[in-house]
């Protein structure tokens, strides 16, 4: 360290802007030749083993390839899957109607729908798998609808094709300059989890202004939903991480749920201040202030977890004596809030030693023994998928009733093309722009591919003048790729500009199969664009979004609900993935974001208290009495969140009152099984009446609000 310190700094660059350009060319033009590397093997292997179409191993090759060598791995695993489905299922569907034209159109319609709604609601690269067994179907049965007995052959050699095409993706983006994505993945997790001890360490003073507190929840969210995403993704590139998954998954649970209590500890105290009770709110501080005296080791260990964990353990295990005394110091009516405050800093206290102890023993390679199983639990929107069915089928329906009554010789080539993009740009939020963006580098790739078919291919012999006619034109398509600036552009192109050159062994010149083949292949993406105009794309809709708040509001409900097993853990995932989805189609700063963020926090919130509300009663036997009031409680609670309205408030507010209430009159006699539930009744009492949440348009003036100073 010390000589670390003694080097000189490094000089910056002169020209920052120049340095940052060649990086980022220097990146684009490795994925480049990787890219290229692994489309001229395939190329040759396809025709080294004599495969039909080895332009379908190259397509491969480039929709599989991206920077990131776990990103590869990953989508070629979805691919592999996505191509045996739908090649098994487009053997089973023409063995059924081997001459039924027309219910083997139907049924690979209703197929090739369903597989884009499937892909609406999967995330990452599952979703990919969706749409390819919906197009290999397509790509196994419609070049034998003329010939049934063909279909075994095809099958046969599209999945030979697509697995060659898999394998030496994964070999060239494995073995050349590989870029690892453990490597981001390990990135991203320190990030978050300095950005985390810091937050918490640097909130120790008491009060946090409502904004800050909602930019830090939009942060927290953005953070557990990527590292989820990354996890998914890097399994498939290193064997440690698929030791650790289970780990990581845990992490990630520990992380959300710490995050909920901080939430829950800091809107606690900011509505003490704000309603007048400035000696609980001081007390709950100055509790609060030895987890940040826990966090905050000499600077250069402070985000090391080791260092962070068995302080953790010392500050948790001092609290209890320090919660007594400062308990003492309060008159006895201020008790209650004491309390209720009190178990929320324990709990965070809990959950902060459980999650830095986790991520030191990640860090440290321990993963001797057996942990919790847990998964990340996503929030789907089963309509909005229910509509991209609808819109795919009348897309594949629409072109089959064109093609049998036109006798349209290449109204396939249309079909494949739109069961493909359809599927593609199911899920986009703005799948018109995405399908113009692809079908002009589509376009151009098909002029590219007529050029050098037809002028420059036709003097050559030998697959050294291959690479040599179609290397200039073939390198423009993975380049654009790595242009943000132009989405859709290069994945159009290079896939235009390889299915257009059809390469085969040996070649077929045929200027009049490959006009009416591009007109075909046209046709079918615009005929995808034209069934978004008529049945528009939900994802990001207004529509979609006020739903999915709906189904956010709902999780008060589910809270309320349902079994327990398990039920944090869906809670805390839901929640964030859902507020994700919305967030990410909203604007920054509109009142629409200011609404959605406040409903966020307040699920958040109300949520998690009904969950350990559930759990008291479920653990410690509450007496009959109260029990059917907590019970009650819940329930009108739930009521509230599903349908908020001034009346739902009333009741779910009286509920509470009397469930306290009654617990209070109780306590006495059982307060080993009713003080728990008595803070967790004090805090959804005190998120309820709090007029800078979700609740303030429905707040009774018959109650005590707590205003804003």
């Amino acid at each position: 360290m010390s000589t670390a310190m003694e080097s000189p700094p490094a000089a910056s660059p002169r020209w920052p802007w120049l340095a940052a350009f060649m990086a980022e060319e220097r990146a684009a033009w490795i994925f480049v030749a990787k890219t290229l590397l692994a489309m001229y093997i395939t190329c040759w292997l396809a025709m080294l083993f004599q495969l039909e179409q080895p332009a379908t191993a190259m397509i491969t090759v480039a929709i599989v390839m991206h920077p990131q060598s776990g990103m590869v791995l990953a989508k070629s695993f979805y691919r592999a899957l996505g191509t045996l489905a739908g090649s098994l299922f487009g053997l089973a569907l023409m063995s059924a109607f081997p001459q039924q034209r027309e219910l083997f159109l139907l049924s690979l319609s209703l197929w090739v729908a369903l597989c884009a709604g499937g892909a609406t609601l999967y995330r990452n690269f599952a979703a990919y798998g969706f749409v390819l067994a919906g197009y290999t179907a397509a790509i196994v049965t419609l070049p034998a609808v003329s010939n049934p007995l063909a279909v075994f052959d095809s099958a046969v050699m599209r999945v030979s094709e697509v697995l060659l095409g898999i394998i030496v993706s994964g070999v060239v983006s494995d073995m050349v300059l590989p870029e690892r994505l453990r490597d981001l993945l390990r990135r991203s997790a320190r990030e978050h989890f300095a950005h985390f001890i810091d937050f918490a360490r640097g909130s120790t003073g008491g009060s946090i202004p409502r904004r800050d507190m909602e930019q830090a929840h939009m942060r927290f969210v953005r953070a557990a939903v990527q590292l989820e995403d990354l996890r998914a993704s890097v399994i498939f590139e290193d064997p440690e991480a698929r030791a650790r998954s289970s780990r990581m998954r845990l992490l990630n649970q520990r992380y959300m749920a710490a995050s909920t209590s901080f939430q829950s500890v800091h809107h606690l105290i900011n509505r003490l201040q704000r309603s007048g009770r400035d000696n609980v709110a001081a007390a709950l501080i100055a509790l609060y202030a030895p987890i940040g005296e826990a966090l905050s080791p000499e600077p250069a260990l402070q985000q090391i977890p080791g260092v962070l964990a068995p302080r953790l353990q010392a500050c948790e295990a001092s609290l209890p004596t320090l919660v007594a005394r400062l308990r003492e110091a309060l008159p006895e009516t201020a008790w209650l809030e004491f309390d209720t405050g009190a178990d929320l800093v324990r709990r965070f206290a809990s959950e902060m030693r459980e999650f830095t102890a986790l991520e030191a023993s990640l860090r440290a390679g321990h993963l001797s023994g057996s942990v919790e199983a847990v998964r990340f639990s996503r929030g789907n929107d089963y309509l909005g998928a229910a509509v991209s069915v609808l819109r795919t089928f009348l897309t594949m329906s629409a072109l089959s009733v064109f093609w049998l009554i036109s006798g349209w010789p290449f109204g396939s080539s249309a079909m494949l093309l739109a069961t493909i993009f359809s599927g593609l740009f199911g899920a986009s939020a703005h799948p018109i722009t995405a399908i113009v963006n692809t079908l002009v580098g589509y376009a151009a790739g098909m002029l590219a591919g007529y050029a050098v078919t037809f002028w420059l291919l036709p003097g050559g012999d030998g697959f050294t003048m291959l690479i040599i006619a179609t290397l200039p034109f073939l390198l423009i398509g993975p380049y654009l790729s790595t242009r943000n600036t132009l989405p859709g552009v290069g994945a159009g192109y290079t896939l235009g500009y390889v299915y257009i050159l059809a390469l085969k062994n040996p070649m077929v010149y045929d200027p009049t199969h490959f006009l009416n083949d591009a007109i075909a292949q046209v046709v079918g993406l615009g005929l995808t664009a034209v069934a978004f105009v008529f049945v528009p794309a939900v994802t990001g809709s207004g529509w979609q979004r006020r739903r999915q708040l709906v189904q956010l509001r709902r999780q008060v409900v589910l809270a309320a609900s349902a079994p327990l097993e398990g039920l944090l853990y869906r809670f805390e995932s839901v929640n964030r993935d859902l507020f994700q989805q919305i967030v990410t189609h909203t604007r920054p700063n509109s009142d629409e974001s200011r609404s959605l963020l406040a409903w966020a926090l307040s699920v958040h919130e109300c949520g998690r208290a009904v969950i350990e509300l559930r759990q008291d009663m479920a653990d410690s036997g509450l007496p009959a009495a109260v029990g059917e009031a907590v019970q009650h409680a819940v329930q009108t609670i739930g009521r509230l969140y599903q349908q908020p309205s001034a009346a739902h408030w009333q009741q779910a507010d009286a509920a509470v009152d009397r469930a306290i209430a009654m617990t209070a009159h109780h306590l006495a006699q059982a307060r080993s099984n009713c003080q728990s539930a008595l803070t967790h009744l004090h805090l959804l009492r005190s998120a309820l009446r709090d007029d800078e949440s979700a609740m303030a348009p429905y707040i009774s003036s018959v109650a005590e609000p707590i205003h804003a100073s």
